[in-house]
């Protein structure tokens, strides 16, 4: 999977700038196998630029994928949303800013946010 990750990495460098998401990066601090300290080398051995801030535009657009998303899933489920607003703001933020997203999880974004641009990790392991 790191080779993976490593090829996808490079290849989308050669496309473009790559960013994280405030959020992403926030979530990784409480990752229990990450330190500050190796999150930060990680970024700055890939070339990858902390994001900041969020555009008050992400904050309205997560905002509204999430109201699409907890409509749908009321309507086709008996439980409530099980997503959090954190990854609409991830959503939002590829979408808004950086025009396309590394993911594990292609499902949640093709539906909440059919017309980003996604590479999915998952996918790619298969090829």
């Amino acid at each position: 999977m790191q080779n993976v990750v490593r090829a996808a990495l490079n290849a989308l460098r050669d496309d473009g700038t790559l960013v994280i998401s405030p959020v992403v990066y926030a979530e990784s601090l409480a990752h229990p196998n990450y330190s500050e300290e190796g999150i930060n080398r990680f970024l700055s051995i890939t070339g990858i630029t902390l994001d900041l801030p969020l555009l008050d535009a992400v904050w309205t657009e997560a905002g509204r994928r999430y109201c699409q998303y907890a409509v749908r899933r009321r309507q086709f489920h008996t439980e409530p949303p099980r997503r959090i607003l954190a990854d609409f703001l991830v959503g939002a933020h590829a979408l808004l800013q950086a025009e396309q997203l590394i993911t594990l999880d292609a499902k949640f974004y093709r539906t909440n946010f059919p017309e980003l641009r996604l590479y999915p990790l998952s996918e790619l392991t298969q090829e």
